[in-house]
């Protein structure tokens, strides 16, 4: 895609994440928790927990509030019981957004995303709507003047699926979910610590939006993200010049 920066869109992301720590922390404490009470405890034999507890640490969440979370998720603690949903749609340009939540009341979780959808331009659709422009993977971005030659030597051994080399210079590694943790630890034991790693539903296609376009979609993306059963966001879009 010309005229877009895919880094400066990484970068972006990851300064208004930072900017909202405290959700982050009770988004991944609700991700670990379901993670728990799905697979168990034990991060050894649970990868979807370990994932969520890796992220956690990432992201400096104490121990104390991990392993809390772990034992409301097995039982050990009281917690509340929160349910998976997905939500699809479309916000500004025809541009396709997922919307994953965790809630102990679906009533009031879809009236939130729909508002949040219809008072910014966009619109909640049917399930299935724009699912299949996503892919489930492994995503690990690697700055501009990473050697790539050396990177995806050491990506194709680690038995990532894919490297992908942007027109700023970044580098994607791509993978299976289940292999994430592994190329990750395999990479970074050779020196190529990622920007940013994560398990996520990745676009097969972009839409790119600038001007008033791109300020409207950011605005329905901060909206959603806002509401408090959200856990993740995905979209097709691509903002350039972000603000």
């Amino acid at each position: 895609m010309a005229g877009h920066s895919k880094w400066a869109n990484i970068q972006h992301r990851k300064g208004r994440q930072d900017a909202k720590r405290g959700k982050i922390f009770t988004r991944l404490i609700k991700e670990i928790t379901v993670a728990a009470r799905l697979g168990g405890g034990d991060p050894a034999s649970n990868p979807r927990l370990r994932l969520a507890v890796d992220k956690a640490y990432d992201n400096n969440m104490p121990k104390e509030n991990v392993e809390r979370a772990i034992k409301r998720g097995t039982g050990d603690l009281e917690g509340v019981n929160y349910e998976e949903i997905r939500y699809e749609g479309y916000g500004i340009g025809g541009a396709a957004v997922m919307v994953d939540c965790m809630t102990d009341n679906r009533t009031r979780t879809v009236a939130d995303v729909r508002h949040a959808f219809t008072k910014h331009g966009g619109n909640l659709g049917t399930d299935g709507s724009v699912a299949f422009l996503f892919r489930h993977c492994g995503q690990m971005v690697f700055a501009p003047g990473t050697d790539e030659g050396k990177l995806m030597d050491a990506a194709v051994d680690a038995g990532a699926q894919d490297v992908e080399t942007d027109e700023d210079g970044s580098i994607e590694v791509i993978t299976g979910p289940a292999e994430f943790s592994a190329v990750r630890a395999a990479l970074e034991k050779q020196g190529f610590k990622p920007e940013f790693a994560e398990i996520t539903m990745k676009p097969g296609t972009e839409n790119a939006l600038t001007g008033d376009d791109a300020v409207r979609m950011q605005k329905l993306l901060d909206a959603l993200e806002a509401v408090d059963d959200v856990q993740e966001v995905y979209t097709t879009a691509v903002l350039d010049e972000p603000a």
